[in-house]
């Protein structure tokens, strides 16, 4: 799965930039989706704001996340005080940010649905 690789480093990459360029402080996390310890992609930041992001890339209307990635995302989030955001780029829409508290349960995994996406979430200048 080298493409899907490549795809999500691409996508961080873009979501980085939009943060830089929107006057954030912003770092992309070592390893992540590759490394146990990597709970998150992003950790952007300003005056009062925190944030850890956790970047998703999707062509599909749903989209499939362990619960034991969310979890983890969660108990970070929390450690080190960061509001936890999921960015969901989908293709020829753009990005999408919302809480890990909209994601709808499919029993092993946690569920992207992108009706209930365009619907719940927020754009960049919405969200930040």
């Amino acid at each position: 799965m080298p493409g899907n690789k490549a795809k999500g480093s691409k996508a961080e990459r873009e979501l980085y930039q939009m943060f830089v360029d929107n006057c954030y402080r912003v770092v992309r996390v070592a390893g992540s989706g590759t490394m146990d310890n990597a709970d998150c992609d992003l950790i952007a930041g300003k005056k009062g704001k925190k944030f850890a992001i956790e970047a998703k890339s999707t062509k599909k209307t749903v989209k499939y996340i362990t619960k034991e990635q969310i979890e983890n995302f969660m108990i970070f989030s929390e450690i080190f005080g960061l509001n936890p955001i999921i960015a969901l780029r989908v293709n020829h829409e753009g990005w999408f940010f919302f809480s890990p508290k909209i994601l709808q349960d499919s029993g092993k995994n946690w569920v992207i649905n992108l009706k209930h996406v365009r619907k719940k979430a927020k754009r960049f200048a919405q969200m930040f």
